[in-house]
């Protein structure tokens, strides 16, 4: 097993003496922009303390020293380099990550999460986490995922959806798939028919696209009782499921409206004469 090497300390290193010999070369705004550029050129120059460059160091492992370097990373608190998540991102790696999935730091899971994105062969493992105790935040990210490719997803969602296992998230992941069947669509129809998030699962009619919606959308819109947040993502809806919604509607008295609408104003410049 290699050893842990802190490239990104290293570079930290370099760079702080590139800056001190060159210290009227950039503005601070040029500093900015130019330290990413050095970066990626320090992947590609020789490290004594590695025997290779950055990048080499990580070609020659294999998906499962990829992996496990990364998590001996957080275990030993070795900052992760950008040049070994490159490394994992452009193999897959999925077998290997599956793995970090079940450790139970925030930070190393949100990492495997987004490395490890939309592959089928995660998701057992993702559905794991939405139905276990971990953060929201977590759990948005590996529903972000499922997402992503939600048609293989779909049995799986459907069957907790069914358990009444989170079942917001179920309709989100649901509402991207891209195989249209009843029912999919009947749930998502029922949720806004019945629940009181109607923005939210005007939404996801909107993302599952199917205009059988459209006359329960329409019907609804034209609502007394509907408020500005309503309006607005049932409107939405309507428009990207090809209908219309033309009819004039006052909503100055909606406190909705009202704080959109203060928040929308731009601050008064003190400095501005007015004509008062």
């Amino acid at each position: 097993m290699k050893k842990l090497i802190d490239f990104d300390g290293l570079f930290d290193e370099k760079l702080a003496e590139y800056i001190q010999q060159n210290p009227e070369r950039y503005t601070e705004k040029g500093w900015e922009n130019v330290i990413p550029k050095l970066y990626q050129k320090f992947g590609d120059i020789y490290v004594a303390k590695a025997g290779a460059t950055p990048k080499e160091y990580y070609a020659t492992m294999t998906d499962e020293e990829l992996v496990e370097t990364l998590g001996r990373h957080f275990d030993e608190n070795v900052p992760v380099s950008d040049f070994l998540c490159r490394e994992i991102e452009k193999r897959g790696c999925t077998d290997a990550l599956v793995a970090l999935l079940s450790r139970p730091e925030e930070e190393i899971l949100t990492l495997a999460v987004n490395l490890a994105g939309s592959s089928e062969k995660a998701f057992p493992a993702y559905f794991t986490l939405l139905t276990s105790d971990v953060s929201a935040d977590i759990k948005e990210a590996v529903c972000e995922q499922l997402k992503g490719n939600a048609d293989a997803a779909r049995e799986r969602a459907l069957a907790l959806y069914a358990e009444g296992k989170e079942q917001e998230m179920m309709l989100e992941i649901l509402s991207r798939c891209k195989q249209r069947d009843d029912e999919i669509f009947t749930l998502l129809l029922n949720a806004f028919r019945t629940g009181d998030e109607v923005p939210m699962h005007a939404s996801y009619l909107a993302a599952y696209g199917d205009e059988r919606a459209l006359p329960v959308l329409l019907e609804y819109i034209d609502r007394d009782d509907i408020n500005f947040l309503e309006f607005r993502e049932v409107k939405y809806a309507i428009e990207a499921l090809g209908g219309e919604y033309t009819k004039p509607r006052d909503f100055t008295a909606d406190p909705y409206y009202q704080e959109i609408l203060e928040q929308s104003r731009l601050p008064v410049d003190p400095d501005k004469k007015t004509d008062a």
